[in-house]
């Protein structure tokens, strides 16, 4: 059987097309964990709902905005969302990794040795930048915090997880 979408031919519709190698984090609302993508050849991250949330209609409604909400906005200081799906049977986001660190593992690593005013400078600048792309999108980030602020390479800063708590 083939399912169309958005005009296209998807002849395996729930072909899940990645490989689970290690949690990452979890919090109140999602686990994270490290998957290649086996179609794409990519690294990418998979945001899952908690067990005792998987059977809340309520909870799985506004994890899917989430993804929808990112999967909106292309700028380069916000996560990047692949795909939604569901898998053994519990909702998913597949979205970009990101090799580094949160921000506060990042100002936690400079207890003894303060960031320079440069340095916070640019993860200001950077976190404002992509808060007002998000903004002018008519998108609300409800979860700003450190936690959520990832820091890749060359200091580049990734907003994460547009939830509604």
């Amino acid at each position: 059987m083939f399912e169309v979408q958005g005009g296209l031919v998807n002849d395996r519709p729930n072909h899940f097309h990645y490989k689970i190698l290690v949690k990452l984090g979890a919090g109140g609302r999602g686990e994270v964990y490290l998957a290649p993508d086996t179609e794409l050849d990519r690294k990418v991250a998979l945001k899952f709902l908690p067990p005792q949330y998987t059977e809340d209609p309520e909870i799985n409604a506004r994890f899917k905005r989430e993804a929808k909400a990112a999967a909106a906005l292309n700028h380069p200081n916000i996560i990047t969302i692949h795909e939604i799906g569901e898998h053994d049977p519990k909702a998913f986001i597949a979205m970009e990794y990101v090799e580094g660190q949160s921000l506060k593992d990042v100002v936690g690593a400079h207890c003894s040795v303060p960031l320079r005013m440069n340095e916070i400078i640019d993860y200001a600048s950077q976190i404002c930048a992509g808060l007002s792309e998000a903004r002018q999108a008519g998108i609300v980030h409800r979860d700003i915090e450190p936690d959520n602020i990832l820091i890749a390479a060359k200091s580049r800063v990734k907003i994460a997880d547009f939830g509604d708590e």
